[in-house]
């Protein structure tokens, strides 16, 4: 029988043997072809669990799937019901419209576990039966010996057998920001995921260095299957767009519903007969509904997902745009989206004085400043001497590739090629004159890295490793001399040291990754008894965390009688821009937090510098964030949560619980990620941010947006656009309703007041479904006022709506309902007019005053004449359309038969002009009274 899965709980805890033991396995031999048949049987494929992909009617019905287009529905039914096939038609039509935009905008709908799959390797090097072979990774079995060296990606979960100098880069799983050194020794019990250095784990990559490993985890029991599960557990937060506009259709229903009951009352009161009651309804349903309001809604959210795809911002879902904009707080990760996501060298500390080594904004190139005043490594004896013990104990490669560098190798020692290179010092024409003859790689017994390099008759050995290692051996201290300068020192005593040791500490304390340099000049008998040859590829020192093997001493201390060059401090800089981004982020009141898988130290040297944490604040970490559903959370512990700015060491399922806290507390909540780890919080968030340079496929796939230059001042750029639409959105509801309120007003009046109609359904339905979109739709894609971003964000809580709207609505619909129900009553009476012509004057008078209203649309204060209304240019293209499409109406004899509209005569078109204005003078004079 195979192994129980129980027998493999915490393998990096666990000696290798043990874990062999209980995975009944040699390590030398491997698992025999028929044992590994059965084993694959028991445990299945080693893949990842499929799921049902969302289908293209899937995607078609949810277009559907609103109150609103509920609303349009019941009201096509009721045309239907009554004869009205061709207002029906009109109905449906619209709502056709708005589902095939939806559908063409969304149907690259979310595919997290496409993506997912596509990251399983297709091959792996194993031990069977003694021998080594190729297997599929579907294969693999717990229990295979694997065999991993530098580029391979890893197919399953193992625990470390053999380490030489390995190295894996894990930012996509646990969000560290370099290579993680592995060895075979186990961990302690508790040791976080992004430190079990004893386990390699499926879907990151060897970037240095050889080894073995057992696997003790295939398919969905690995850890990126885990995260796969969080993905398909992780709820997506429905958008508050839609949560919005499916109020507002609640609140249109039971006013219709109302409107509805008090007109049919009233006529029945007034002994109305009961069918011309009923027809009055639908009327007045036809009248209350915004057919084009989802079509308007929708192609302005589409809009603005292609003005920000202009400015690398690709929007997955439309309502995304809108939800952006009422976004409160951004969750951010740390490496590559506030960070470069590359080593680079921050500076050197040097017996004579600290060098500060600045980067060319937008170049490769780099400065040396001492006190701020530029310092040439070719006049600066400690500084050259230092950048050329960096370039030479080193194994990385750095060459020209156009106008970059193109780097392969670990990033701490590719950083001091690139400071060596911006001073003219490059790797390969040392090694000319330098020859390398011997490398004592790094080992975690010394924590240091030697090469040797002949020099005509003698032999330089450059030294580099862990400040505290290399000041123990280091016997004297290098000063400038005039003669020689390169073998000029002193001795070191052991005070000194003790200062350096502090130097040490306070590098560190800013978040850099801090090396020691050294060096020793042989003379010729002691160069004649180095000799030998490379004995192993080593990577930067400097960490506690090693490999197993390493070179061979040939009978001599390598580490012996040393002279101290310095300390060189590491980090990854923040990106450029970032420190403006955030401040724009802050002006808008928009609260960003750093939540990173990276160590305390780092994240909160990068959180103090951005100002995302203040000098006492020490941060949270991720083990620290509570679990919502496990209970009641104190009062102040979810205050100093929701008030922190900085997370640490935080899991895929610790992310999801702080998204959840700030969700829970009324927040809108915007996730940056870029790696597999992210993808479950890219879900959960309300909108999910991945970064498209350098993100994973499954983080992409499950974000809302995608920016394809991953600065996060695009995420400014969304914001702003969002704010744009959803006060865009505001405006043309108000446009569309308070005109529909006025039709309402006219029509029900009337029929309380037993009139003939002064509107017919179809004529509500042309001037609703036609001529009112296209104004709607050029307040729908006005540019806004540019001070956006200036403001804080809408309260979540806070309806498209609110009251005030709603009263201001009223009122907008009063101005322009009452004067144009007199208009009619005086063209029954005073003029004399026939019904029909009556009738003609109000739809066209209507459709004329709905077309001026727009200009009512303009914010209060501003100008009649220069507002953001008038420089709109789509809202004067949209009323010429409109006014040509109205002028068919009356013109073109078939459309104007089926609206049942004739010619006015000149009286007609007189009082048709004069009506028509009256609503936007009264309009105007409120604008400027400041009522609404």
């Amino acid at each position: 029988m195979p192994p129980s899965p129980a027998t493999l709980e915490h393998p990096g805890q666990r000696e290798p043997d043990q874990v062999l033991d209980a995975l009944e396995v040699d390590p030398g031999q491997g698992l025999n072809r028929e044992e590994a048949r059965r084993r694959r049987q028991s445990y299945g494929p080693n893949q990842l669990r499929e799921v049902e992909q969302e289908g293209v009617w899937t995607i078609l019905l949810r277009q559907f799937q609103s109150l609103i287009m509920l609303v349009l529905a019941l009201a096509a039914g009721l045309s239907f019901l009554f004869g009205k096939w061709i207002d029906g038609m009109a109905i449906a039509a619209a709502m056709v419209i708005n589902a095939g935009i939806g559908f063409v905008t969304e149907l690259k709908a979310l595919r997290s576990m496409e993506a997912l799959q596509e990251m399983d390797i297709p091959f792996a090097t194993v031990r069977r039966e003694g021998e080594q072979e190729e297997v599929e990774a579907l294969e693999l079995v717990p229990g295979d010996v694997v065999l991993v060296e530098a580029g391979d990606v890893l197919a399953a979960d193992l625990r470390i057998l053999e380490a030489n100098n390995l190295q894996v880069d894990e930012s996509a799983l646990t969000g560290e920001s370099v290579p993680v050194k592995k060895r075979r020794e186990g961990v302690e019990e508790g040791t976080p995921l992004a430190e079990t250095a004893s386990m390699l784990f499926k879907g990151t990559a060897v970037t240095g260095g050889s080894g073995a490993g057992v696997v003790v985890a295939t398919g969905m029991d690995t850890e990126l299957g885990g995260v796969t599960s969080l993905v398909q557990e992780a709820e997506s937060e429905e958008d508050p767009l839609s949560l919005q506009l499916d109020r507002l259709a609640s609140r249109l229903v039971k006013a219709i519903v109302a409107v509805a009951l008090v007109a049919g009352g009233a006529g029945i009161v007034a002994g109305k007969e009961l069918f011309f009651m009923m027809e009055t309804a639908v009327a007045l349903f036809v009248a209350a509904v915004p057919e084009g309001l989802p079509i308007v809604a929708t192609l302005a959210l589409a809009r603005g997902m292609h003005r920000m795809a202009r400015r690398n911002a690709l929007v997955r879902r439309l309502s995304a745009v809108q939800t952006l904009g009422s976004t409160n707080v951004i969750l951010t990760d740390k490496t590559g989206t506030l960070t470069e996501n590359r080593m680079t060298v921050a500076g050197f500390a040097l017996p004579d004085g600290d060098v500060e080594v600045r980067r060319e904004e937008g170049s490769e190139a780099v400065r040396f400043l001492r006190d701020g005043d530029a310092a040439d490594p070719a006049s600066d004896p400690g500084l050259a001497q230092a950048l050329r013990v960096g370039i030479l104990c080193n194994n990385a490669s750095l060459a020209r590739d156009g106008d970059r560098d193109e780097a392969t190798g670990d990033p701490s020692e590719v950083a001091l090629l690139a400071a060596g290179a911006g001073a003219g010092l490059h790797r390969g024409e040392l090694l000319k004159e330098m020859e390398e003859i011997r490398e004592v790689a790094f080992q975690p017994g010394t924590r240091m890295m030697a090469t040797f390099h002949r020099r005509g008759d003698r032999v330089f050995q450059a030294v580099k490793g862990a400040p505290d290692a290399v000041l123990e051996v280091s016997t004297s201290l290098f000063q400038e001399a005039d003669s020689d300068p390169e073998a000029a020192s002193r001795p070191f005593e052991s005070e000194e040291k003790k200062g350096w040791k502090d130097r040490n500490l306070e590098m560190a304390s800013r978040g850099l990754r801090v090396l020691a340099l050294a060096f020793r000049d042989l003379g010729p008998e002691e160069a004649d008894a180095v000799g030998g040859e490379v004995t192993g590829a080593g990577p930067a020192a400097g960490e506690e965390n090693g490999d197993e093997g390493g070179g061979e001493n040939h009978g001599d201390d390598p580490y012996r009688d040393l002279t101290f060059l310095g300390l060189v401090g590491l980090r990854d800089p923040v990106r450029e821009g970032i420190g403006d981004a955030l401040t724009v982020a802050r002006d808008a009141g928009v609260r960003v937090v750093m939540v990173t898988g990276d160590q305390q130290e780092t994240a909160l040297a990068i959180g103090r510098e951005l100002e995302l944490a203040t000098k006492e604040e020490e941060g949270w970490a991720g083990t620290e964030i509570p679990d919502l559903e496990a209970g009641e959370l104190d009062p102040s512990t979810r205050e100093a949560l929701l008030a922190e700015g900085v997370f640490y060491r935080v899991s895929p399922e610790e992310k999801l619980r702080l998204i959840a806290l700030h969700q829970d507390g009324g927040s809108i909540v915007g996730m940056t990620g870029d790696g597999v780890n992210d993808a479950p919080a890219l879900k959960k968030a309300d909108i999910g941010i991945a970064m498209g340079e350098r993100g994973e496929p499954v983080a992409e796939d499950a974000a809302d947006i995608v920016l394809q230059d991953d600065r996060f001042a695009t995420i400014n750029v969304a914001m702003e656009h969002g704010r744009i639409i959803f006060g865009n959105i505001r405006n043309f509801v108000t446009y569309m309703i308070s005109g529909n309120i006025g039709e309402i007003l006219m029509v029900l009046l009337a029929a309380v007041a037993g009139a003939p109609l002064p509107l017919l359904p179809l004529q509500i339905l042309y001037i609703n479904a036609v001529n009112d979109i296209f104004p709607a739709l050029a307040l729908g894609v006005g540019p806004g006022s540019g001070e956006e971003m200036r403001k804080p964000p809408r309260d979540p809580g806070e309806p498209i709506m609110t009251r005030a709207h709603w009263w201001s609505m009223i009122a907008w619909g009063a101005f322009i309902g009452l004067p144009l129900l007199g208009g009619f009553a005086l063209s029954l009476t005073v003029l004399d007019m026939s019904q029909e012509e009556a009738v003609t004057v109000a739809f066209l008078s209507v459709s004329l005053a709905r077309l001026w209203h727009v200009l009512n649309m303009r914010e209060v204060g501003s100008s009649f004449l220069a507002n953001q209304v008038t420089r709109n240019p789509f809202v004067w293209g949209a009323l010429a359309l409109c006014i040509a499409l109205l002028a068919l109406a009356v013109f073109l004899p078939p459309l104007a038969s089926v609206l049942n509209v004739v010619r006015p005569s000149a009286t007609g078109w007189l009082l048709i002009v004069g009506q028509s204005l009256v609503p936007l003078v009264l309009g105007q004079a409120a604008k400027a009274l400041r009522w609404f």
